[in-house]
């Protein structure tokens, strides 16, 4: 969810998580334009008048490299233009301000319900790190790297919230299925696997430890610390 009001960002945020959503904010078109790159969201929620590099632009960006991210654009401007201008850059919907809570969550639900009937997985990307989940491969730069069926489910896990910590027991539930199924030891002795084969092919700093919450993907070029 990106917008360049504070006060909007947290509202947004903690009624969207209060939905069941895991909500990443931004409040800049670049991070916003870094953050959909990844490929890695359900759904972007997108301003239009952002610092940096308009909502419309981080789109049109998005939809030239190809990023099929379903995009909710979101906009004071209320003219007919404007909304034929965002839908005709790919956006998949378009809200004006101030709009209700209970619209906006209808809006992304919808969409969200699209994308799931269109069915398919696209790549995950973080920085030059490729993980395309069709072929069940991962590659640095266009070099492959080798991982395991098991090092390959923890780092689409990572790279699918890219930008979010992810605990050693979220890491459980979605890689081994049960919390009980293995160990947080297990956890950290997977990350250290992944960690080395990345940084065989110099991508080791895409996986980050944030001491005492778990891991984090991260382009190793963009910082990544509070807004």
């Amino acid at each position: 969810m990106v917008d360049d009001e504070a006060g909007v960002r947290k509202a947004l945020q903690r009624g969207l998580r209060a939905e069941g959503m895991d909500v990443i904010t931004a409040a800049d078109g670049p991070s916003a334009l870094r953050l959909g790159q990844t490929g890695s969201f359900d759904v972007l929620l997108l301003d239009i008048m952002l610092p940096g590099l308009s909502g419309y632009r981080v789109l049109q960006q998005l939809r030239a490299e190809g990023v099929k991210t379903p995009v909710l654009l979101v906009s004071a401007k209320d003219g007919e233009v404007d909304q034929a201008d965002g839908l005709d850059l790919g956006a998949d919907g378009y809200l004006v301000k101030p709009f209700s809570f209970v619209v906006l969550v209808a809006q992304v639900r919808a969409v969200l319900r699209r994308a799931a009937s269109e069915g398919g997985k696209g790549p995950l990307r973080v920085g030059g790190l490729v993980v395309d989940r069709a072929a069940r491969e991962v590659r640095w730069h266009e070099e492959p790297v080798a991982l395991s069926p098991r090092e390959f489910a923890l780092l689409e896990v990572l790279v699918g919230r890219a930008g979010a910590v992810v605990t050693k027991d979220e890491l459980l539930r979605a890689v081994w299925g049960d919390e009980q199924a293995a160990t947080r030891n297990v956890v950290e002795v997977y990350v250290g696997y992944v960690r080395r084969k990345l940084d065989a092919v110099g991508a080791g700093e895409i996986v980050r430890t944030v001491r005492g919450h778990g891991y984090l993907a991260a382009d190793p070029l963009a910082p990544v610390g509070p807004e």
